[in-house]
């Protein structure tokens, strides 16, 4: 499998990747929206909090979401308390209107850096679209406050050894001893709190022709060899 193996920035380039609708138009409330995906809003956890508040949707397609979400802090007279930032490797977002306390950035979430902690990181379906996955979530996981809450959409069987096979049991052990928490059947990771960690795993590319996974989309397979 190796052979075929892509690195970051040349996925960056693939179809797959630029290409992908999962998360374009999602909204905050609604059918097609967050709070049904994720089962809560997220506006109303960030601000559950006291004092300032940030919320960061990485993979966050147009944006769409933290906008909304901006609005109605705003109309709740509550928009000087939260900071919400949106990080996509497409630049296809929405309007951002002037005042906006919405800060969206054009970038691989593999790369970006912020310049600040978060109580809400979400990362819905995007993962999918990600080569190195398990850096991300490394790195997400340090940008968090001390009661941050981590969300993403995580499919266990996209990560696999070089021989194609998934890390499967031997991964979700060590996800959980790294303090993360996995539900198999929603195929969702969470973790409350920041932490710097490494996960004991050796990127070795992505494979961008893995076909669609669980979602009905086309995926994109990561490639590992554990340490």
């Amino acid at each position: 499998m190796t052979d075929r193996l892509l690195d970051d920035h040349t996925l960056a380039a693939s179809s797959v990747v630029a290409n992908s609708a999962m998360n374009r138009e999602r909204q905050l409330a609604g059918p097609n929206s967050y709070t049904r995906d994720l089962g809560f809003n997220p506006l109303d956890r960030v601000l559950s909090g006291d004092g300032a508040v940030a919320w960061l949707d990485l993979c966050c397609g147009q944006g769409r979401a933290l906008l909304q979400a901006g609005t109605e802090a705003a109309a709740r007279g509550l928009a000087g308390r939260v900071a919400l930032v949106g990080v996509d490797l497409v630049d296809y977002f929405d309007p951002v209107p002037p005042g906006s306390t919405v800060t969206l950035t054009c970038a691989p979430v593999t790369t970006w850096e912020p310049d600040r902690r978060f109580d809400l990181i979400t990362v819905v379906h995007g993962l999918h679209y990600v080569g190195d996955k398990l850096a991300v979530l490394a790195r997400a996981a340090s940008w968090l406050t001390s009661d941050g809450l981590l969300v993403a959409d995580l499919d266990l069987t996209s990560i696999r050894r070089a021989d194609g096979r998934p890390l499967g049991r031997a991964l979700a052990a060590r996800l959980g001893s790294a303090g993360f928490t996995y539900d198999s059947r929603r195929r969702r990771i969470s973790r409350v709190g920041g932490r710097e960690l490494t996960l004991p795993y050796t990127f070795l590319g992505a494979d961008d022709r893995a076909g669609p996974n669980y979602t009905g989309q086309p995926a994109v397979h990561s490639y590992y060899a554990p340490l």
